[in-house]
């Protein structure tokens, strides 16, 4: 079976190497073949050096200041003439990229079938996250294969009129990822926290998200700005993403706060060690919602919804959303209370148990074989 899998951004990568390494280990039934789109380019090459896989296809559509039409355009073009060419017999795409909306819709055109993984994640809010939410909508009803991290995913796609026997439940690849990542190098130096004085908390945060551009990031960054004010004991690391709407006003707010550290956007590995390393987790990311229950830390999530609200539910983690007052109130219950902190760290993590790509891979030999 030729299996194509198509990614263009980090989280992708990340995601998706697990099983690209679980399928590449038998190449008596596969001959896995990789398409980047490089909707993200730096950070892409990032996390496909830590894994140590090749792209085979580089339809490199990156451009400065490039709009959701141009990334549409750019990719939907450069798939019919590859897989034209190349004739794969199953298109893997993960999450909900626009790079992964974009591929299964360029396999659809061409009747090639689709494996979805992560599939079934939703807020139910089109516009949260934007345009995630309607990419991964999409993308279910033009897939074949549906591989669910959770039960309430499977939900979702049935209720959506998925067939269950086009589902599998396998967990989620990212905790597969991290495993791997954390073993690749269980020493690693992280020259942040050098800089860190001995006995803090470190805080760290990760915010991106296009709904939070303006007025909420900057309601976030004043939070970030008075915690570190209000608690001499804490530091906080922010790796800040490059894009204007997120790089300028953070460094305005938060470039000369003492113990706030701004970094630049970390590879995949040592960012993964530095989870380990923190004592609290604040981010409007998906996939650290999934990451951070397997390393045992709590986390505050800045959106007012989220499609993996099994982590609520849980209780691994915690919407607070942009309101400067109840992130600082909801993170400084869990700095001062041991009792708050241990109820959601020792939280079993609800999105699996770092054998995703395995049970993925044992699917698609099945499917091989007929």
């Amino acid at each position: 079976m030729k299996v194509l899998f198509a990614f263009g951004t980090r989280p992708e990568a990340i995601k998706l190497a697990p099983v690209i390494k679980e399928l590449q280990k038998d190449k008596r039934h596969f001959k896995v073949e990789i398409c980047i789109t490089a909707q993200h380019r730096h950070m892409l090459d990032q996390a496909m050096d830590i894994f140590d896989i090749r792209a085979d296809f580089d339809l490199d559509i990156m451009k400065q200041g490039q709009t959701l039409f141009d990334i549409n355009i750019r990719i939907l073009q450069g798939l019919e003439k590859l897989l034209l060419k190349q004739k794969p017999d199953l298109i893997v795409v993960q999450g909900d990229t626009t790079t992964a909306f974009v591929s299964a819709l360029a396999a659809f055109y061409l009747k090639i079938p689709i494996g979805h993984v992560e599939a079934g994640l939703r807020t139910f809010d089109k516009f949260a996250p934007f345009p995630e939410e309607m990419n991964r909508r999409l993308i279910t009803h033009l897939a074949d294969f549906h591989f669910a991290p959770t039960h309430r995913a499977k939900e979702n796609l049935l209720k959506e009129g998925v067939y269950e026997k086009q589902v599998l439940v396998t967990g989620n690849t990212v905790i597969d990822a991290l495993m791997l990542a954390l073993k690749t190098n269980p020493k690693l130096d992280l020259p942040v926290l050098h800089k860190i004085k001995s006995g803090s908390k470190i805080i760290l945060v990760t915010a991106h998200r296009r709904e939070n551009f303006g007025a909420p990031f900057k309601n976030i960054c004043q939070a970030l700005k008075s915690l570190v004010q209000r608690n001499s004991d804490i530091e906080i690391i922010y790796p800040v993403h490059p894009n204007p709407n997120i790089k300028i006003p953070a460094y305005e707010i938060l470039g000369n706060i003492e113990r706030i550290h701004l970094v630049a956007p970390m590879d995949y590995l040592p960012f993964a060690h530095l989870m380990k390393k923190s004592y609290l987790i604040l981010t409007d990311s998906g996939g650290i919602q999934e990451e951070a229950p397997a390393l045992g830390k709590p986390v505050l999530v800045l959106r007012d919804k989220t499609e993996r609200p099994e982590a609520v539910e849980k209780g691994t983690a915690r919407l607070v959303g942009t309101d400067t007052d109840k992130i600082i109130k909801s993170a400084e219950l869990l700095l001062s209370s041991k009792r708050a902190y241990n109820k959601i760290a020792t939280v079993k993590n609800p999105f699996g148990d770092g054998k995703a790509s395995l049970r993925i891979s044992n699917f698609m030999l099945a499917m091989s074989k007929g």
